[in-house]
Order: structure tokens, then C-alpha cells, then sequence
């Protein structure tokens, strides 16, 4: 199956992004501000909710994680901030190919676009609210995939004879989750 032009264009847009080189950044200045983003994406300062939607776009660009703190870093500044559980959420998803020949891209609240593969692994961690699955953004930082995108990822995923659900993305197979023998189809 031939790729459609508009999942090649959002393609070509994740690789061309240019963003700052935070981390090559050490500024001296280091201290913490009261910014909040929330589990669903939101952005909070000092409370309120961030409304300006560029504001939160910008302030993307140039966050950073650091032995598991994360950080808005400048060449002047660096500033920890509280995230409730991963910086951004993925709020869409395409998909091109089959099998292992498939790729998926991820769009995240902020509009970063990410090709799931090597550098940009699909996890998923167990809670006792269900699966929790992630797509790596950039250096180290995660999207939470959308309750909604992983039901659309899991219907294309294949279950495994051993039970684990898998689905392959630019050359990488990775695994959703386990089916118990119970719920295996015969």
C-alpha cells in the first residue's frame, strides 16, 4: 500500500521541526516557577489555567527532563515545574502500511508530530487504572497516548499465539499488552 501524501507531508514536517538546543544549555541561574501540566495536557501558572494556547506551544519548545525533574530552560535560566504525569498527550494518530512494513505518526496536544521506531519507542506501563501507553517525543520526554488513539492503535495491533498484543512501526515491533489465554479468540 502506497503512503498518502498527507501522512508523507506530516513526515516531512516531524523532521524538519527545528527546535532550540536546550540541551546544550547550562545557564547558572537555576530555581523552580509554579507551572503545572496536567495529566490531560493542560498548563497551569500559579493556579490558573495557561488559555493562550501559543504560550503552552512555546513553552514546549524548551522544556527539558533532568534526572527526572523537568525543567523550562533558557540559555540564562532554568526553571523546574511540576508535570502530573507526562508533559504531553497524543491526540491523534496515522497510519500507513501493514505488518511489520507499517509506520504510525503521533500528533501531540502541542503539535509536535513523532514517527513511533527506535528513538521514539511505544511503551505501555500497568496502573491500577489500566494500561498507561506512551510514545517518546524528544529526549526523554513522553506523550501520553489518548485513550481514544490507543483503542484506534490496539484495533490494528496484532495478538501474538503467546498472547502478547504487538503492533510494528518503521521496522520496530512493540508490545501493547497480554492477552490471557481466557480471552484469546480459538
Amino acid at each position: 500500500m502506497a503512503a498518502t501524501s498527507s501522512f508523507n507531508d506530516l513526515l516531512v514536517a516531524a523532521k524538519d521541526r527545528s527546535l532550540p538546543p536546550v540541551e546544550r544549555w547550562n545557564p547558572h541561574r537555576v530555581g523552580a516557577i509554579d507551572i503545572r501540566i496536567a495529566a490531560n495536557g493542560d498548563w497551569f501558572h500559579e493556579g490558573a489555567l495557561v488559555k493562550r494556547f501559543a504560550i503552552a506551544k512555546l513553552f514546549a519548545t524548551i522544556l527539558r527532563l533532568d534526572d527526572g525533574d523537568y525543567y523550562l530552560v533558557t540559555p540564562v535560566e532554568k526553571l523546574r515545574i511540576r508535570v502530573d504525569d507526562a508533559p504531553f498527550v497524543a491526540v491523534d494518530m496515522e497510519s500507513d502500511g501493514e505488518g511489520s512494513e507499517r509506520r504510525l505518526l503521533f500528533r501531540t496536544n502541542v503539535g509536535d508530530v513523532v514517527l513511533a521506531d527506535s528513538e521514539h519507542p511505544i511503551t505501555v506501563t500497568k496502573s491500577s487504572s489500566g494500561p498507561r501507553p506512551y510514545v517518546e517525543v524528544r529526549r526523554g520526554l513522553r506523550a501520553l497516548i489518548s485513550r481514544s488513539v490507543y483503542y484506534r492503535l490496539v484495533a490494528l495491533a496484532d495478538l501474538e499465539s503467546d498472547g502478547e498484543v504487538s503492533i510494528w512501526s518503521a521496522g520496530q515491533r512493540f508490545v501493547l499488552g497480554t492477552c490471557a489465554a481466557d480471552d484469546r479468540a480459538d
